[in-house]
């Protein structure tokens, strides 16, 4: 949304409404771009989404898991079910192991720099699923 007064531009912005006085299109559109928030974001923050499970658990002196799952009220895109998540892995400071589902890109893992599409059935079978990962890895 753009409201244009005389010379002065107003714009929506992350905190409230930018004034951008005299503005040459370029600037303005950087400017613009600057102050949007990318479509992934939006989709999280403006749904009506519940915090299922927001847990961190140490495994050893250099290794903890982070599990962060949401129910949303409709699938992401890229998804056929109502779950948004995070589930990893963290070696001494370096994420070795995720499952996630981000907008547009649906349901995969990350094996250290490989990445591999997952197989989504029930969120307790993507759990069993990730623990059995966490197992299986040598930290």
């Amino acid at each position: 949304m753009l409201f244009v007064l005389g010379a002065m531009f107003v714009v929506p912005s992350r905190v409230g409404w930018a004034w951008i006085h005299h503005a040459h299109p370029t600037i303005l559109l950087q400017s613009l771009f600057s102050l949007t928030t990318l479509p992934a974001v939006v989709t999280i923050s403006n749904m009506d989404a519940h915090l299922l499970l927001n847990e961190r658990h140490t495994i050893s002196e250099t290794a903890f898991v982070e599990l962060v799952v949401w129910r949303l009220p409709m699938p992401l895109p890229g998804s056929c079910h109502s779950f948004k998540y995070r589930l990893a892995l963290v070696v001494n400071g370096s994420c070795v192991l995720r499952y996630d589902n981000e907008s547009g890109k649906g349901d995969h893992k990350h094996v250290g720099q490989d990445e591999n599409p997952y197989s989504f059935t029930t969120p307790k079978a993507l759990l069993d699923d990730f623990w059995n990962d966490v197992d299986r890895w040598r930290y």
